[in-house]
């Protein structure tokens, strides 16, 4: 399926299932040696539950991370609204370090000076859907990601 319609708009494949899968397993590699043998805790954010520049606080934190790592873990990082407000409420719940990994990261619409320490793949930055990523509640359940074309 290299062409899905949503709704009314149109997407093409922008990343395969095979691809993604290959870049998560880099990913959790990758992470595991950097961090090796240190305190970690992974932190993943879902953001169809926060609404951008409107976070008023971590829903169900009740983890004590004083001294730990945090890996904020995100699917993608656009304008960065929603992560500064997450590492700040982590530094101030005494988190001894903070990395961050995604998915997808669009450099063009990136507006913060938080240093991002994982990434998945860099994207334009098009509207994408598919592997957890909706339309109007649309397309998250795609094995691949796709594209806005129409």
């Amino acid at each position: 399926m290299n062409e899905i319609k949503l709704l009314d708009r149109e997407f093409s494949v922008y990343l395969t299932e095979d691809e993604i899968q290959g870049r998560v397993t880099a990913l959790a590699e990758k992470i595991n040696e950097d961090l090796k043998g240190e305190d970690v805790l992974f932190f993943g954010i879902l953001n169809g539950v926060f609404s951008t520049g409107k976070i008023k606080e971590l829903i169900g934190w009740n983890e004590d991370i004083t001294g730990k790592t945090v890996v904020v873990i995100e699917d993608i990082v656009d304008t960065g609204a929603t992560l500064e407000r997450v590492i700040g409420e982590l530094k101030l719940r005494k988190a001894a370090e903070v990395k961050i990994c995604t998915l997808l990261f669009k450099p063009e619409a990136y507006t913060k000076d938080i240093p991002i320490d994982y990434i998945g793949f860099e994207i334009p930055n098009n509207f994408v859907v598919g592997y957890g990523l909706d339309y109007d509640g649309y397309g998250r359940n795609l094995k691949a990601i796709y594209k806005l074309t129409k």
